[in-house]
């Protein structure tokens, strides 16, 4: 999903581009789309398309892909792989999109986040994989992940990443404050705070403003359905139901009380205050981890890795914050190959765990997810304890049923207007959460929608 884990940041809250885009005529040639091809192809039609010469085209923004790419090659000499790293979702977008509506340049294959999924499956420009036999990997992904690509009867990408939440918290600060390891419940993160905060000075946690995803990965926890999406034109908004106000609550009374900071994330002010001690710990994703320990090395072997809070005691819930699939792109000339090629990156066991071991992209695959090769790491960093096997297990605790709008980008924009606004302020986040409900209803309709 991510470059490196730098740029996991950049890509998580990214792609704010031009909304009319969103709804413009991207046709897709007939065979691709949602209006594609069912008719499955067969063994003898994937040998020939793989023993044919052939150049596809990938973007991607993962570092060193080549490197996974080069295993694809060497399996399949006739295919030959132009891999384009577009930088980032802020670049990456609106460059597919311009070349869907130029009807020239677009790729074989693109990174796709789960999130983007539906804004380009609405304007017909993926392919659905069913047909290359992409339904038969069903099994072999986690279930929550598989259904983020596996959506309105088709299969829209090979999952790639993924960001089940954890906590990364400093284990000297909690002790100083008398807290034993990650809170439990919100209830006891609270009870934490204060304790933090009164013996050491630090806030426990960051609250940035300017990141929709984690309030949406907390939104996630917490149970919530805002989003659903039926394919063609009617979407489902619930911003403001009675799960999300009880988190944005929740953190409007520790904001109120000085017990978290709301500083912007992922910014030299941000990193510093990570290195220095400002924050006790971190609300994450598995991507997170590698991120942190490449950030503030002065703090090596003082972090540690826990359970997210519960909303119910002795529960295992959590949410996910950020992933990514590799989708075809219906405009495609050689489909078969432009599926082998995504369906190699992200399943072939040797390619997955390049993927974890090297460019760090948490796995979405069962086998590397329980690969000792994986899961036997330990990080000096993190006192010894092995990280990755730690969130492999959080992995199967998100809710399996998320959905996403067709036009994100717009829901971004609006939540820096409005919730994310709130919070930076500290200002009244249920009144925010409700103007941002409504913004988004309102921009649904404008665009053609039924919102029920």
């Amino acid at each position: 999903m991510r470059t490196t884990a730098s740029r996991t940041a950049l890509a998580i809250g990214s792609g704010i581009v031009a909304a009319a885009l969103l709804l413009a005529g991207c046709s897709s040639p007939s065979g691709g789309g949602t209006g594609g091809s069912r008719k499955p192809v067969s063994q003898a039609d994937i040998d020939k398309a793989m023993n044919t010469p052939t150049t596809l085209t990938f973007w991607t923004w993962v570092p060193d892909i080549q490197n996974e790419v080069d295993l694809f090659e060497k399996k399949y000499p006739k295919i030959k792989v132009n891999v384009v790293n577009t930088t980032g979702g802020a670049q990456h977008y609106p460059k597919l999109r311009a070349a869907l509506k130029a009807g020239k340049g677009v790729p074989d294959v693109a990174q796709m986040e789960y999130d983007y999924i539906p804004s380009f499956t609405q304007t017909k420009s993926l392919l659905d994989l069913t047909p290359y036999g992409g339904a038969d990997l069903k099994d072999d992904y986690v279930d929550w992940v598989w259904n983020q690509v596996n959506q309105q009867g088709g299969v829209w990408g090979i999952p790639q990443d993924s960001g089940p939440l954890g906590t990364l918290y400093r284990d000297d600060i909690f002790s100083a404050a008398g807290v034993n390891g990650a809170p439990k419940t919100w209830s006891d993160f609270a009870d934490a705070a204060a304790a933090v905060k009164s013996k050491t000075g630090s806030y426990i946690t960051d609250l940035p403003g300017n990141d929709m995803f984690q309030m949406i990965s907390f939104f996630w926890q917490a149970g919530a359905k805002p989003f659903s999406y039926d394919g063609s034109k009617t979407v489902g908004v619930d911003l403001d139901s009675a799960t999300d106000q009880k988190v944005v609550s929740y953190w409007q009374d520790l904001i109120d009380k000085d017990l978290v900071a709301t500083d912007p994330d992922f910014t030299d002010e941000y990193y510093q205050g990570l290195a220095r001690d400002k924050y006790a710990s971190w609300l994450v994703a598995a991507w997170g981890p590698v991120f942190l320990q490449g950030t503030v090395k002065n703090t090596s072997g003082k972090w540690r890795a826990g359970d997210i809070p519960q909303w119910t005691a002795g529960a295992n819930v959590s949410g996910n914050w950020g992933g990514s699939s590799d989708a075809v792109m219906a405009a495609t000339k050689n489909p078969i190959a432009a599926y082998e090629l995504a369906k190699f990156i992200n399943y072939d066991q040797e390619s997955t765990l390049k993927l974890a071991n090297e460019q760090f992209l948490f796995p979405t695959k069962k086998s590397t997810l329980a690969d000792p090769q994986f899961t036997d790491q330990t990080s000096e960093f993190y006192g010894g304890q092995k990280v990755n096997e730690f969130f492999a297990g959080v992995s199967d605790t998100v809710d399996k049923q998320f959905q996403w709008l067709p036009f994100m980008d717009y829901v971004n924009t609006s939540y820096g207007n409005t919730l994310g606004k709130a919070i930076a302020d500290h200002g009244d986040l249920k009144a925010a959460l409700s103007t941002w409900q409504k913004q988004v209803v309102a921009y649904a309709k404008q665009q053609g929608f039924t919102v029920k």
